[in-house]
């Protein structure tokens, strides 16, 4: 018998669309001599299950649709969401509550990683180095001298707790903090504010079963814009990718078992991404991404063709680790 697989697209952020590219690739290339695959999208409570541009809505007690006076159950759920409530924990406890098994982190690794603050302050207390940074929240007083005197400039200020590159800016000047605080609020009720890391950015995938780990090589980014924002993450013009990166494979190395390490540390499941600065010779954890992005121009799929690997493979993994 075939699995059937949901492949969730969609959610409420702001890469709506970018999730759908997300998860109409993973759909095309998922195996389908071992699957069913069904393609889920999601908007607020909105959920439909999309086949031939025809649209059938799931019926949220047990994640299940019908089709011609036939009801089709999903075995698995492959979540190709970035944001809420993909990326946070949201779906996956829903999930959890009808024992679906799904392709990501559990809810505590989810909301964590999604978390910027609080999943650095949880890896500083680990003892990985972090960028330094300041939290604010909605309608709290800050001062920017304060916020200058602890960071210095320039400084990143963004959402934090947000899927998307969205509400990013590079701030210069102190005379800039307030507006890009307010931008960052226009996507979230808080806003992490952090040091400027001069270095090179580098970002390493991969994923771990039960059997085994495949720790993915790493790429050097090269944004031709001040920092990689969502034009050049999603605009191939925008940045240059090399995968695998120019550096030693000493250094290699050191960003692969770092990987590793965070990877554990968070606990995570399924194909995760973590984001680098390296300045001189320390590495700098961006970030930990628990739905990276699986377009044509993601990072992963390049990753895993750089191994001499079928993506589709590495799919199919992740789905057997659950059964």
């Amino acid at each position: 018998m075939k699995r059937t697989i949901a492949v969730i697209a969609g959610g409420d952020s702001a890469e709506f669309e970018i999730s759908l590219q997300t998860s109409n690739h993973i759909f095309s290339i998922l195996d389908t001599e071992k699957y069913i695959p069904y393609l889920v999208i999601l908007k607020g409570t909105d959920w439909n299950v999309k086949i031939d541009n025809e649209y059938y809505p799931v019926d949220k007690n047990d994640f299940s649709f019908s089709i011609k006076d036939k009801k089709v159950k999903f075995d698995f759920a492959y979540i190709g969401i970035h944001g809420t409530p993909g990326e946070n924990g949201i779906l996956q406890g829903y999930l959890n509550l009808l024992s679906v098994p799904h392709s990501t982190c559990d809810v505590f690794s989810s909301s964590l990683s999604f978390n910027k603050h609080a999943c650095n302050s949880y890896l500083k207390s680990l003892g990985f180095r972090v960028a330094q940074s300041i939290l604010l929240k909605k309608n709290q007083n800050y001062s920017t001298q304060v916020i200058n005197d602890h960071l210095g400039m320039p400084c990143f200020v963004k959402p934090n707790a947000d899927g998307s590159s969205f509400g990013i800016t590079k701030v210069k000047r102190i005379d800039e903090l307030n507006e890009a605080i307010a931008k960052a609020f226009g996507e979230g009720k808080e806003v992490i504010i952090e040091e400027f890391i001069d270095g090179l950015e580098f970002t390493c995938g991969l994923v771990k079963t039960k059997s085994e780990s495949i720790i993915f090589p790493v790429t050097e980014v090269l944004p031709k814009k001040e920092f990689f924002d969502f034009e050049a993450k999603y605009d191939p013009s925008m940045a240059d990718e090399i995968t695998p990166a120019r550096i030693s494979e000493e250094l290699t190395l050191r960003i692969q078992n770092l990987s590793s390490e965070i990877y554990d540390a968070l606990k995570c499941k399924g194909i995760v991404r973590v984001d680098y600065m390296i300045r001189k010779n320390e590495i700098f954890i961006l970030e930990a991404n628990t739905v990276p992005g699986m377009t044509t121009n993601s990072f992963i799929p390049k990753q895993v063709e750089a191994m001499n690997k079928d993506l589709k493979d590495i799919l199919t993994l992740v789905i057997e680790n659950e059964f």
